[in-house]
């Protein structure tokens, strides 16, 4: 395109530093994190330690048969309703004590999905019945219901899914499966009650959430969110926008999926098994996948301050694989470029965005993230192969527009990596020489090394703070056992960790200034 590139928002040049953790991690009695008193606390936790981000994993529902992964969703739109918090609910009135005594022991270390799934929807629908009974918030419920466009695709499909047993919509009877309007009448008509129970369930997302960004903000706290690239095929999304993604029209089945080659995360590549988006060539105003992509950022905008885009490269180029392939038989294929950025960007509006520029990184991608002034990310996990060059070594930073973390989600912890008998013996005598000790603390050294760093920001998984190893773990790509559960018990969240946090904040000029800082005269 010959128009002059859209200008979006920045990180900023102040400098800052934030922790990584999923909502779902937090302390709670209920099994999993939310939106409740200890994600109050855990700001609380962030403020005393000098801390101005908060960033966690895709805030969407999550389902058994992904292993509840956050990054195959069945909505990129809706709210996790794991994430909310049944203290809320008594507080606003939707349940008794009663409802709250008796539940499970929960497991506090690890998330136990099936039992969890179980008590929460128990309450939720105990809830539903109290708001069915009266007439307390029904305006407002219909507000909701008529600002969010995404809501009657996601609560039909969802109330499909659970008649259907959680079977794919391909696998619905056909004329469900191709939304073909009688069929789509019978099925509203018949499951009314299961769409009101669902819609609700988003509302009181929709409130809690709300409370708690504006609970952030006041604390001086800014949310990252994630969003993935691509979406779930059993999703809302690709069953209400079939045109949008390259569906076989006869079977309905992806005619080819995304995911990458051979890369750190896994010798032998990964097959994702989502469908691939079906870029237009022109004439974007009427495409309506851009359409999708565009309301997909007012809704981020909607939720977070800062987006960290997940597997940025595929606007560049993505790699393509036959459905029935394995990884590496794929392909790298052209994505929309620098023009996706210019159709959407009044969308984005004052969103900032974190270009998840890891893997295989082109040239050609560093400049789609260059010329729109996006934060690139640097890993120093990644930093300690041997070579004097390597881009992750906080003395190679060409900019201090990125963002850098001692791992993400996707990695070991630092403590974990170090422990490690699979990673080389040079590279963590790299790593030492490079802190200049040995290594008793990693995990604070590593802290101290992306604090020291030119990186505007400083992003630290919370087991890193506390030192924990690979049993801690949130992710390891390519495997399906233990991944998403972890949780941080209460006791962790120390006085003193957050003054040690504090400390180092503010030696590294990463604190929030304080009007206490200002100069006198």
């Amino acid at each position: 395109m010959t128009s002059p590139a859209p200008v979006f928002q920045s990180l900023g040049r102040s400098r800052g530093a934030g922790i990584l953790l999923h909502l779902t991690s937090l302390p709670s009695p209920w099994g999993s994190g939310d939106l409740g008193p200890q994600a109050e606390s855990f700001l609380d936790f962030l403020q005393k330690a000098g801390q101005r981000y908060w960033q966690f994993l895709p805030l969407g529902p999550t389902l058994p048969v992904h292993g509840h992964s956050p990054y195959m969703s069945p909505s990129a739109f809706a709210g996790n309703p794991l994430l909310i918090s049944p203290e809320k609910l008594y507080e606003d009135g939707w349940l008794q004590a009663a409802d709250l005594a008796g539940h499970p022991d929960f497991y506090q270390y690890l998330v136990n999905f099936d039992e969890v799934v179980a008590a929460r929807e128990k309450l939720l629908r105990q809830a539903f019945a109290e708001f069915c009974r009266g007439a307390r918030l029904k305006n407002d419920f219909q507000a909701f219901q008529e600002r969010s466009f995404w809501l009657e695709d996601y609560t039909l499909f969802a109330a499909l899914s659970r008649e259907f047993a959680g079977r794919s919509w391909q696998q619905w009877p056909a004329d469900l499966a191709r939304r073909e309007p009688a069929a789509l009448a019978r099925a509203r008509a018949g499951l009314q009650a299961e769409i009101e129970f669902q819609a609700f369930t988003q509302f009181l997302f929709d409130r809690q959430w709300r409370a708690f960004k504006n609970r952030a903000a006041a604390a001086g706290i800014q949310l990252i969110g994630d969003l993935p690239i691509y979406v779930a095929l059993n999703s809302a999304d690709v069953w209400a926008r079939q045109e949008c993604f390259q569906l076989d029209p006869a079977t309905l089945q992806p005619e080819f999926v995304a995911g990458v080659p051979p890369d750190y995360f896994s010798a032998d590549g990964q097959n994702w098994g989502n469908p691939l988006y079906r870029w237009p060539d022109r004439n974007a105003a009427a495409s309506p996948v851009i359409t999708w992509w565009r309301q997909r950022f007012r809704r981020q905008a909607e939720l977070v301050e800062i987006v960290r885009i997940d597997h940025f490269r595929a606007f560049e180029a993505y790699w393509r694989i036959p459905a029935a392939a394995t990884a590496t038989a794929g392909e790298w294929v052209k994505g929309p470029g620098a023009d996706f950025f210019h159709w959407v960007a009044d969308a984005v509006g004052a969103l900032k965005i974190i270009a998840e520029d890891l893997g295989i990184i082109t040239p050609e991608v560093e400049t789609l993230r260059d010329d729109f002034g996006f934060a690139g990310m640097k890993v120093l996990q990644f930093a300690f192969d041997g070579k004097p060059e390597n881009p992750y070594l906080p003395w190679n930073f060409t900019s201090p527009n990125c963002v850098v973390y001692s791992g993400t989600h996707d990695n070991d912890t630092t403590l974990g990596w170090y422990l490690d008998p699979e990673v080389a013996a040079a590279a963590k005598e790299q790593a030492r020489r490079t802190i200049g000790g040995d290594a008793h603390a990693i995990h604070q050294d590593f802290i101290r090394l992306a604090y020291a760093s030119t990186a505007v920001l400083a992003v630290i998984p919370l087991q890193d703070i506390l030192g924990f190893g690979s049993d801690c773990r949130m992710n390891c790509p390519g495997s399906t056992t233990r991944n998403w559960a972890w949780r941080c018990a209460p006791r962790f969240l120390t006085e003193d960790i957050a003054a040690w946090l504090l400390r180092e904040t503010t030696f590294y000029n990463r604190r929030p200034p304080v009007a206490a800082d200002a100069p006198t005269r």
